[in-house]
C-alpha cells in the first residue's frame, strides 16, 4: 500500500530555501492541504503534500460505503488499511523527506492524527529536519499513545466523543466513520466537531474529502511518544486552534507541557490562532505562520 502512496506539490522557492512537507490527519489525504499549497506557491515557497499509506489515491473505499448503503456490512467489511501502521507512515515519509532535503531544509508540518507521523519521523531522522510544526496535532511524549492522551481530563471536552462512529469489531482493526451519512444530527455534530465557523455547504465539501477508514493501531496501541534522543533534537513549533472542538485547548496546553518537560532545553514555540480543528478557513492564516517559521529554518 506504500507503493500507492502519492505527493501533491506546489514549488516555489529555489535551492536552500526551506521545503514544506505537510502530513494529513485521520481518515484524511493530501487534498485537505489543497487551499494551503495553493497559498504557498503563489509566495514563492516550495511545499508537498503527502498521501499517507492507505490514504489518497491508495485508500480502500469498502463497497457498503457507496450509495446505495449497506449500513450492516459497513460494520463488518474488512479493510486492507488494518495492516497498516505508524511505521509504515514513517517509511513513506522519511523518503519524502529524504528527497525534498536535497533541496535544503525541511519543515515537516502535522494536523491532528499527523503529529504523530510527526514524532515518529523525527525519532529516526532528526538531523533531516529543521523544524516540527503542530497544527493543533496530537503529540504524545510522557504518554504513549493519541488514545492515552485522549482518556485525559484535559480531553474530556472534546466533541469526538459524541461523534458516532461505525461500530466495527476491535479483530477488524479499523476505525471507520460513516461521513456520507444523512443524518441531519450527523452533519451537526460533525460540524461542532471540526469546522463550526465555515457554512454547511463548505463542511459538506469537506466531509467529501474524507475517507472511512483508519488504522484502529496508529492511534490506539502504537507508541507515538516524541523521544528525546532524536525527536527532542528538532527545534519545534505547536500552534494552538483556540476553536478547536476536537482537540481542545487543555489537551493542547497538556501536550506543550508534557512535551517541554521532556526537553526543556528545547521547549515549543507557541503560537495560537482562531481556528477550529480544521484549521483557518483563510489559508493565509497558517501561510503567515509558516513564513515565520520558514525565517527561523534558514
Amino acid at each position: 500500500m506504500g507503493a500507492s502512496a502519492s505527493v501533491a506539490h506546489a514549488d516555489g522557492s529555489g535551492r536552500g530555501a526551506p521545503t514544506f512537507v505537510l502530513v494529513h490527519g485521520s481518515g484524511s489525504n493530501s487534498y485537505y492541504w489543497q487551499p494551503l499549497l495553493r497559498e504557498l506557491g503563489l509566495r514563492g515557497h516550495r511545499a508537498i503534500a503527502v498521501d499517507l499509506p492507505g490514504h489518497g489515491p491508495g485508500a480502500y473505499l469498502p463497497e457498503s460505503y457507496q450509495f446505495p448503503q449497506d449500513l450492516d456490512r459497513l460494520r463488518t467489511e474488512p479493510s486492507p488499511i488494518s495492516r497498516v501502521t505508524l511505521g509504515d507512515f514513517a517509511v513513506h515519509v522519511i523518503g519524502v523527506v529524504r528527497r525534498a532535503r536535497r533541496n535544503g531544509p525541511v519543515v515537516l508540518v502535522g494536523g491532528s492524527l499527523g503529529g504523530a507521523t510527526l514524532n515518529a519521523v523525527a525519532n529516526q531522522v532528526p538531523d533531516l529536519l529543521a523544524h516540527l510544526v503542530y497544527a493543533s496535532a496530537f503529540c504524545p511524549t510522557e504518554h504513549p499513545s493519541v488514545l492515552r492522551l485522549m482518556m485525559t481530563p484535559e480531553a474530556a471536552t472534546s466533541s469526538v466523543f459524541r461523534l458516532p462512529a461505525i461500530q466495527t469489531p476491535p479483530e477488524l482493526g479499523v476505525s471507520r466513520v460513516n461521513w456520507r451519512s444523512g443524518d441531519p444530527a450527523f452533519f451537526a455534530l460533525v460540524k461542532e466537531s471540526i469546522a463550526a465557523d465555515r457554512p454547511d455547504a463548505e463542511v459538506r465539501a469537506l466531509m467529501n474529502i474524507l475517507e472511512p477508514d483508519e488504522s484502529a493501531a496508529v492511534g490506539a496501541s502504537e507508541d507515538a511518544r516524541g523521544l528525546p534522543t532524536g525527536w527532542g533534537r528538532v527545534p519545534r513549533t505547536f500552534l494552538r486552534y483556540t476553536q478547536d472542538r476536537t482537540i481542545p485547548l487543555p489537551l493542547q496546553d497538556l501536550m506543550i507541557r508534557e512535551a517541554d518537560a521532556t526537553t526543556p532545553h528545547n521547549p515549543f514555540r507557541v503560537r495560537s490562532l482562531p481556528a477550529p480543528h480544521a484549521g483557518p478557513r483563510d489559508p493565509a492564516l497558517l501561510a503567515d505562520e509558516l513564513e515565520l517559521v520558514a525565517r527561523l529554518s534558514r
